[in-house]
Formats: C-alpha cells, sequence, structure tokens
C-alpha cells in the first residue's frame, strides 16, 4: 500500500515538472498586473472550436499563479479547444504573525476579479482568439480553481444584493470542476489547505455571511450541467468534498455529474502526461461539442 503522503508529493512533482508554455495572445480586464487572460488557439488551426475558460488553483494564495496550469491549457489546445486562462488576485504572499502558510485569498478582490474576467471573456476571445466559439463555452477549474468556476457559473443565484449577482445564467455549456473545494462546511472539516476557506473569507467572524454568496454548495440549483472530476486518492482536497458537494446539489433538486478516478490523487488532474488528464478532457468535450 503505497504511503498517501509519497504518492501525493510524486504527483504533484510530476504535475509540475512540465515547462510552462507561452499564450499566443494575452489580454487585461482591469489595471492590476493580475487582471489578465491568456489566450491559446486549437493547435489543429481549427476554428469556431469551444472555448474552454480555466481558473487555476493554489488555495487562492499568491505563490500559485497561472503558470503552473499552462501545461494543462495546452495540452486542452492540442486537443481542439480554444482556451483561456485567467488570473486573479490571490491572498498576500506572507503569511498572518505566527503563520507558516501565505493567507488565502483577497476579499473582495478575488471574487471581484474572477466576474469581471468572466463578464469579459468573450469579448476578449472575439479580438484575440477568433478561433472560439462562444456559444460553446465551458468553464473549468482544478481545485481553488475549481470552487471559483462553479462560484462563477452560479452568479445567478446569488443573494439578492451581492455586487456579483447576474440577473440570468451566462451562456455557458457547462462545468467541469477539478478536485474542487465545492462545499466549505466539508472543507473546513476537513481542514483543506491549513484552513485556507476561513482565511478566503476573512477569518472565522465574517465566514457565515460570506459563506452565503460565496460557497458553491448553498449557491444550488444552477441549472447548468456540472460535472466534477476526482481522485479518490486525492489527500489535498478528499473526495468527501466532492460528495457532499453533489449530495447538496441532489436536495436541491439539481443532479451533478461525479466522476471518481480509481488510484488518482490531487495532481494528474492537471498532468498531461497523466491519464486521468485524457479523462478531463474527455468530460470537457462531452459538454462543449
Amino acid at each position: 500500500m503505497p504511503d498517501p503522503a509519497a504518492r501525493d508529493a510524486a504527483e504533484e512533482a510530476s504535475a509540475f515538472s512540465h515547462p510552462a508554455v507561452a499564450p499566443d495572445a494575452t489580454a487585461a480586464y482591469g489595471d492590476h498586473p493580475d487582471q489578465v487572460v491568456d489566450f491559446y488557439a486549437p493547435r489543429d488551426g481549427g476554428v469556431r472550436a469551444p472555448l474552454v475558460v480555466a481558473l487555476h488553483g493554489g488555495a487562492w494564495r499568491a505563490p500559485y499563479d497561472r503558470q503552473h496550469l499552462t501545461p494543462f491549457v495546452d495540452f486542452l489546445a492540442r486537443r481542439g479547444f480554444a482556451v483561456a486562462s485567467v488570473e486573479y488576485r490571490r491572498g498576500p504572499g506572507l503569511p498572518h504573525q505566527g503563520g507558516t502558510a501565505p493567507v488565502a485569498g483577497r476579499w473582495p478582490e478575488t471574487f471581484d476579479d474572477v466576474a469581471a474576467a468572466l463578464d469579459a471573456v468573450q469579448d476578449l476571445a472575439a479580438a484575440h482568439l477568433p478561433q472560439a466559439d462562444p456559444r460553446r463555452t465551458v468553464l473549468t477549474g482544478h481545485s481553488a480553481g475549481g470552487h471559483l468556476a462553479l462560484w462563477a457559473a452560479a452568479r445567478h443565484v446569488l443573494p439578492a444584493g451581492s455586487p456579483w449577482r447576474l440577473p440570468a445564467p451566462q451562456e455557458l455549456r457547462g462545468v467541469v470542476a477539478l478536485a474542487p473545494i465545492s462545499h466549505f462546511g466539508r472543507a473546513v472539516e476537513l481542514g483543506v489547505c491549513g484552513g485556507a476557506v476561513t482565511e478566503l473569507l476573512g477569518g472565522e467572524a465574517e465566514y457565515a455571511a460570506r459563506a452565503a454568496s460565496t460557497d458553491p454548495s448553498v449557491l444550488l440549483p444552477t441549472g447548468i450541467a456540472t460535472t466534477v472530476v476526482q481522485g479518490r486518492e486525492d489527500i489535498v482536497v478528499p473526495y468527501a468534498v466532492a460528495e457532499a458537494y453533489a449530495e447538496a446539489a441532489s436536495k436541491a433538486g439539481e443532479e451533478v455529474g461525479l466522476t471518481l478516478l480509481e488510484g488518482v490523487g490531487h495532481f494528474p488532474l492537471i498532468d498531461p502526461s497523466a491519464d486521468a488528464c485524457a479523462v478531463v478532457a474527455e468530460e470537457i468535450a462531452q459538454l462543449a461539442w
């Protein structure tokens, strides 16, 4: 029986071993240096290809930016997709006093940025990625980025008065969330990413009020096709989090697809050399094509 921590470390090393892939174009959706979207054209030269909007993970913490996701988005481009990889503001690079890890997220800037990027991405794609077909847009994201993808797709069901609320659903074919932090309550119980969820929302005093507009498990039903892909051996975001989200969706009257991959941890989902990555591409294709 392999040691879970050792396997996770090996899977992470494999996923991060691939060289970064430069985008074909980059466009800003705001004035901050992190408010940018990278565009990757389909490598087969196809036109009117489905547009995949990707959100990277990293526990909403500053040291983890979109660069580590570039091999994955290039993998999707080589599969014939047009891809938009979104950057957004994350938590400070330094830990709280007495802490050991950088702080997760900025309130409200992390959510401001994702909302602004999703509002702008189709127009930006029209200008910088003319091969993309915005009528066939799929959101995807890994880990904390999976949370943000689920949240972005649910903005039309945010509480009244939320600055991020949309009057109607965005034009999406669906969401494929990869090991997402999709159920805040369960993630907090399990201590996912060293308390990152609580930090994202500004601490325990703010948690309840802010979770009401940011926790995907309470923003249901969305009416948007949603699939969660999860490794059963994931020790970073355990599959119990995904199961709790799927259960919450069922109680809300919505069916969420849950693909559990045996013998797979957290990082193979975005590792182009792993079989799990091909499964992810197929899940996206089922919604997009």
